[in-house]
């Protein structure tokens, strides 16, 4: 075991985890102790030394690259939040309907410097033998251990977006600098900005272009956004084939601060302070623009998006944030009493803008939530 970390790593079960939102939001770019983690199968740890990830399909070379063979290429920093596609279930569970999957609150999100290779430069190296613009596939898969509903875990992505430098799509050797951790995906690692969490593979031992989107449980049969008659296990068999796998997440926000249930104490202009972040529809942002409602919607204040000029110093070349989360903060008038609110709603440079809770759909899954950000149950004095 690498005791480099501090988190305690299982070899038995998957470890699911996300941070407290109060400590999530407090920094822009995600150390990994405050990264969350989502995993169908235990961790391995495998050795940089003699791991491959091999490039097979429709290629006219077929690759097998060692770590310094990934390092050769061209290197590319970029920061960008990876979210899982459960992220705010817990909400939808509870103000929808009962939905299937476990129990994420408002924190399996993370914000990153992420280092590697970019994959269409991979996939230059190889030789692609099909047209960009036929309906094919890049496959990624883990062979390292079993999932609980598969042999191995597998994800895919259009090859269109493969190939685009501008989707930024890499395989990640470095995590804010640093070696990947052992929980997130080291060696080598796919990272997939603007895409659901479930599509950047960890533990990367192949990569596949093909006619189909990969055969793997976990992209057809599951993180898709079923329609809502697929109420029960049962019915929704009838839809997973029809539907299709979830790819770009939607526009959101999330209250950090103050945490639900807390007691606030007004400041001397009457005035609570509230803190989050948000986070752009696909390869939509970045975050133009956040506002905050302290009276149930009535009325809204704009929000001050907070700048890191000290990332732009650190990581020299990555001034595009169109991948990366705002974290954002302002000062709104609640009334005093119990039960009060607080609502967020963010709105990406394309326009895309948050959901009223009324307006979103319930799914089976509970993915890809976005109402309004939320904290309630606030006694305001």
């Amino acid at each position: 075991m690498n005791t480099k970390y501090k988190l305690t790593y299982t070899v038995k079960k998957p470890l699911n985890r996300e941070p407290k939102l109060h400590d999530l939001v407090s920094s822009f770019i995600t150390q990994h102790e405050q990264a969350y983690d989502r995993n169908h199968g235990p961790i391995p740890h495998l050795c940089a030394s003699n791991h491959r990830v091999g490039v097979y399909g429709l290629v006219q070379n077929e690759l097998s690259l060692s770590i310094p063979d990934l390092t050769a290429f061209p290197q590319h920093t970029v920061i960008c939040a990876l979210q899982c596609a459960g992220n705010r279930r817990h909400t939808m569970r509870t103000k929808l309907k009962e939905v299937h999957g476990i129990d994420w609150f408002d924190g399996a999100v993370m914000n990153c410097a992420w280092t590697g290779p970019l994959l269409c430069d991979v996939l230059a190296a190889a030789g692609i033998k099909v047209d960009e613009k036929t309906d094919a596939h890049v496959a990624f898969s883990c062979f390292q251990t079993p999932c609980q509903d598969d042999e191995w875990y597998g994800a895919s992505i259009p090859l269109s977006r493969a190939l685009d430098p501008e989707a930024s799509i890499l395989l990640a050797l470095k995590m804010n600098g640093e070696d990947l951790p052992p929980n997130h995906g080291a060696p080598v690692r796919v990272v997939t900005p603007g895409i659901a969490g479930a599509r950047s593979v960890k533990w990367l031992d192949r990569i596949t272009v093909q006619t189909q989107e990969s055969n793997n449980y976990y992209q057809r049969h599951d993180y898709k956004i079923l329609p809502p008659e697929a109420s029960t296990k049962e019915e929704a068999e009838q839809w997973w084939d029809r539907c299709d796998a979830l790819q770009d997440m939607p526009v959101n926000s999330v209250i950090g601060i103050p945490s639900p249930n807390a007691s606030v104490q007004l400041d001397e202009n009457e005035m609570v302070e509230v803190k989050g972040y948000a986070l752009p529809s696909g390869g939509d942002g970045p975050i133009v623009r956040v506002e905050v409602s302290g009276d149930e919607g009535k009325t809204w204040t704009d929000a001050q998006i907070l700048r890191d000029e000290s990332v732009k110093e650190k990581y020299k070349g990555c001034v595009e944030l169109k991948w990366a989360w705002a974290l954002w903060r302002t000062k709104v008038k609640v009334e005093k009493g119990k039960g009060r609110k607080i609502w967020s709603r963010a709105t990406d440079r394309s326009g895309n803008t948050q959901k009223a809770p009324m307006e979103v759909a319930w799914n089976f899954r509970g993915v890809a939530y976005n109402g309004y950000g939320e904290v309630d149950e606030l006694e305001i004095v």
